[in-house]
């Protein structure tokens, strides 16, 4: 799973790396796919990540498609192999389009037909590319989704990056990924 870390070993589990692990896996997600295995080796981060991550990927207020826009914004960005391996087909079962996808995947700027996904976009990379939102386009996003989701869509681009910054420094992947979507 990692190139950086020992195997986790589950039977040597301390209680609260196993609580982390009960409560990601009777949780929404249902599995370890992802950084949960790097950060049970800090079972508080892990638990308090967990959470944090349930909320962002499943309680935003965002429409999936567009929370899996703003995840594959960010797992381009960063280059993140397991992330786009992962959210890639959520993203196109939640009806993004397969062009703006692999737009996003080689670094070129997607054609919307949607006003919502080219906003979230925009949104995305503004913060991206400035560390900033223009008062043009924060206006727009509060007028569209109001100030709740607008911030709990900076907590998600927050939260993304965190998993691939954490996928990206320990060489994690997918479970079964054999593919990587960007080079090395």
């Amino acid at each position: 799973m990692s190139k950086r870390l020992p195997d986790f070993q589950p039977a040597t589990a301390s209680d609260e790396q196993k609580a982390v692990l009960h409560d990601i896996l009777s949780g929404p997600r249902g599995n370890l796919n992802g950084p949960f295995l790097g950060w049970i080796f800090s079972p508080e981060l892990a638990q308090n990540a967990q959470k944090l991550g349930a909320f962002c990927r499943y309680k935003t207020g965002l429409p999936l498609r567009l929370s899996e826009l703003a995840i594959l914004v960010t797992a381009a960005r960063w280059r993140s192999q397991a992330e786009w391996h992962i959210h890639h087909p959520i993203a196109l079962d939640a009806g993004l389009p397969a062009d703006i996808a692999e737009a996003l995947r080689t670094g070129e700027t997607p054609t919307f037909a949607d006003a919502d996904d080219e906003l979230i976009f925009d949104f995305a990379t503004e913060l991206y590319e400035t560390k900033r939102v223009s008062d043009a386009t924060y206006e727009a996003a509060v007028a569209r989704f109001g100030h709740t989701v607008v911030v709990n869509l900076v907590g998600l681009l927050g939260y993304y990056a965190l998993v691939a910054m954490t996928l990206n420094t320990f060489g994690m992947r997918a479970e079964g990924q054999t593919d990587l979507p960007f080079a090395e």
